[in-house]
């Protein structure tokens, strides 16, 4: 038996980016067997920001890549499974799990890292996991989306100043916050 990693990144923010990329590190580190990065083609963003209609297409269409990517995993033979997720690709790991339950009956415990989750990421339940996001997040409403992280159980860590990507623009800070959050990621893979 093994476990397994999934990252699934937001649109513009690839598993190659600081977050996911650290934080895929960190799970080899924590002895994480199979990493399964996904890459999703590029989407028409254009008007996304603020418009609910396109932002679902945009997911509906993401979640069918996801699945698409994902249909020969044998869920089954992990012990554990991490999804780890940026932005729009919280939505995305969140719904695919309640896929995952819905089809399967023995599945292993599913956990999530949930970097700079947004709102609709929160409409499905049981979930477990952590979350991060700045107050300067120009694609959430952070108030709202740290009440519905409490709500849900799912602790949420708050940077101040930063934006959708963690980053303040102070070279140093940035540095000090991904730290934070990376330090805050492996005591959850603990």
């Amino acid at each position: 038996m093994s476990d397994l990693v999934v990252l699934i990144p937001g649109l513009g923010y690839t598993c190659e980016r600081p977050l996911l990329h650290y934080a895929k590190t960190l799970a080899k580190e924590a002895g994480f067997d199979d990493i399964m990065p996904l890459t999703f083609k590029k989407v028409d963003k254009t008007g996304l920001q603020g418009n609910a209609e396109k932002m679902k297409e945009v997911y509906l269409e993401l979640f069918e890549m996801a699945k698409e990517s994902l249909a020969e995993v044998e869920w089954e033979k992990y012990d554990n499974i991490l999804f780890v997720s940026k932005s729009i690709g919280t939505i995305v790991a969140t719904s695919y799990e309640q896929l995952l339950k819905a089809s399967r009956k023995d599945l292993p415990p599913i956990k999530h890292i949930l970097f700079t989750p947004l709102e609709q990421t929160f409409l499905f339940p049981g979930v477990i996991g952590i979350a991060f996001i700045g107050t300067s997040d120009p694609w959430s409403d952070t108030s709202k989306v740290i009440s519905l992280s409490e709500n849900k159980n799912i602790p949420i860590h708050v940077y101040e100043g930063a934006n959708h990507s963690l980053e303040t623009g102070n070279t140093f800070k940035d540095l000090e916050i991904i730290t934070d959050v990376l330090n805050i990621c492996k005591d959850f893979l603990s």
